[in-house]
């Protein structure tokens, strides 16, 4: 209770002098940034998954071709 009740007093003091506000709106940035990031990992992922089907398939292409020229 007493925590509570000192985050509203200091939330209280410090939205006066717009700290709060800033502090809110660094927190959504970093949300934003940190949606931004996991987006770009998602991508990452998928590309090297392509990349390595693609590696596979011509491996696999390759065989083939030695396999006929035996």
């Amino acid at each position: 209770m007493i925590r509570v009740a000192t985050f509203i007093l200091v939330a209280s003091a410090l939205a006066g002098c717009g700290l709060v506000e800033t502090a809110g709106s660094a927190a959504t940035e970093a949300a934003a940034q940190a949606q931004q990031l996991q987006q770009a990992k998602a991508t990452e992922a998928r590309a090297r998954s392509e990349l390595d089907a693609a590696a596979q398939a011509a491996a696999q292409q390759r065989a083939a071709g030695e396999k006929e020229a035996q």
